[in-house]
């Protein structure tokens, strides 16, 4: 395993704005998830979502073979009943670690996502793949279920699609997790950078508070019902009041306006 199964480093978008990149560091095992690596994982996360500069996170994995080829199945074969509940706990937790991160977390994903991977990625904002990779959940395949965060996929490709993945344990290419909307995007491996780039552009140009709020919406949205949702989100507009940001961005809206018409006269 490499010495640090999780590489995180910040980089700077102007106004002060950061981008963190988490790299899952262990290419020569197609990235796979040990539980020293799982735990790495959460305490990278967990450092990060301290520092409120950072606008958005891009996950990945090391190398171009591997986003996150999954959970170790050295380790995994040698659980029984009680530590594989803690084992498969970890691999919530990384999820969830993810989730709950106040930003909007991207995935790049190059090469494989599986079983724990495309956990990991179903709990990003937002995916991007590079043409060639696959995903699958092949774990049936392996004598167990497919759990925890892969209860994500039927919001993102329904649940046949989903039956259909954890069932038959097939593997898909890019190309069809793209028509599935497993992916919002794919793109080829020398543009995938200046695609992800765009997109934190728009991040950067959001209110970062709006964006924090609007992403807890969007989780609380996921476990109500439509009359408890719709609440949350009066809720939420009135709580975006709490600081100065949405007068402030509304003011400069409206003298970017004014200051057009004003041109075009």
């Amino acid at each position: 395993m490499a010495e640090n199964p999780i590489a995180a480093e910040l980089s700077e978008h102007g106004d002060g704005a950061k981008i963190a990149r988490v790299v899952v560091n262990n290419p020569t095992r197609l990235n796979s998830l040990s539980s020293a690596t799982m735990e790495a994982f959460v305490s990278a996360f967990s450092q990060l979502a301290k520092d409120r500069s950072i606008r958005a996170v891009v996950l990945t994995g090391a190398g171009d073979k591997a986003f996150i080829g999954g959970a170790d199945i050295s380790e995994m074969a040698r659980l029984n009943a009680e530590s594989g509940r803690a084992f498969i706990t970890r691999v919530h937790n990384c999820c969830a670690a993810v989730r709950d991160f106040p930003a909007p977390v991207i995935a790049r994903i190059n090469g494989f996502c599986l079983g724990a991977g495309l956990e990991i990625a179903a709990a990003c904002d937002l995916r991007v793949a590079v043409e060639g990779a696959r995903f699958g959940m092949p774990e049936v395949k392996l004598g167990i279920p497919s759990v925890v965060e892969a209860a994500l996929l039927p919001g993102l490709i329904g649940w046949g699609r989903t039956r259909q993945m954890l069932l038959l344990g097939e593997t898909i290419e890019a190309s069809q997790a793209l028509a599935w909307g497993l992916v919002e995007a794919i793109a080829p491996q020398d543009a995938i950078g200046a695609l992800i780039d765009t997109w934190i552009d728009h991040i950067c140009e959001a209110g970062p508070e709006a964006l924090r709020v609007q992403k807890a919406l969007i989780r609380r949205w996921e476990d109500l019902p439509m009359k408890d949702a719709i609440q949350a989100g009066v809720d939420a507009f009135a709580e975006s009041w709490a600081t100065d940001e949405p007068a402030r961005m509304m003011a400069a809206f409206l003298e970017q306006r004014r200051a057009a018409k004003a041109a075009e006269r």
